[in-house]
């Protein structure tokens, strides 16, 4: 079981299905995108649309717009998932998730993987204590050399950054890298391939 319905939820059913699982479900709380763009997502926007990964043809069932409310399980392994079914309501312009009444379904599982989308950083009491800056987006606010707002704190990847692609956080990984030792040593040799405020557009 999957619970997640994007790039990182495919990643791991293409993976469990390559490992031997026999049955594999992916949830995504989003209802079933459409087949076609709509005349309120038009060009030069991204395409809101139902896109089918090399690992979803490899196997394995999406369910859209469906919850877990509740994993059971027996002697510390999960048994199955209590699940129901839901809608999007939008109201005063926000949207949120609505059950919808008898669609509860018990569905059985032997791994949960959790594959849900980022919100940004956790408010940890490790960021409290710094006390860094967090930029609009929630996100720990930094210079183009992965600084924070407190000295000698460095951060990268999806702290900084955002949601984002494993390739960023690998290349701001070696980048902020580069960026402490040359804050401790005075100088550095690493490679340093992107800056903390470039952006996959330039």
């Amino acid at each position: 079981m999957i619970i997640g319905g994007g790039d990182t939820g495919a990643d791991c059913l293409g993976t469990a299905l390559r490992q031997g699982a026999e049955i594999v479900n992916q949830f995504e709380i989003m209802p079933r995108p459409p087949e076609d763009r709509s005349d309120s997502n038009p060009w030069p926007t991204w395409p809101l649309i139902y896109r089918v990964s090399s690992a979803h043809e490899e196997g394995g069932k999406r369910i859209f717009a469906i919850n877990t409310s509740e994993f059971v399980g027996e002697n510390g392994n999960v048994k199955y998932l209590k699940t129901h079914k839901v809608e999007q309501v939008f109201e005063n312009g926000k949207m949120s998730f609505q059950e919808i009444e008898n669609s509860e379904e018990n569905i059985e599982a032997d791994i949960v993987l959790l594959a849900l989308g980022f919100t940004g950083p956790e408010k940890s009491p490790i960021l409290e204590q710094l006390g860094v800056s967090l930029d609009d987006k929630g996100n720990v606010d930094r210079s183009e050399d992965y600084e924070t707002s407190i000295e000698g704190v460095f951060t990268c990847g999806d702290m900084g950054r955002g949601q984002s692609l494993i390739v960023w956080a690998i290349a701001e990984g070696r980048s902020c890298a580069a960026s402490v030792d040359e804050f401790l040593m005075g100088a550095t040799e690493l490679p340093a391939p992107v800056t903390a405020k470039e952006t996959p557009l330039n």
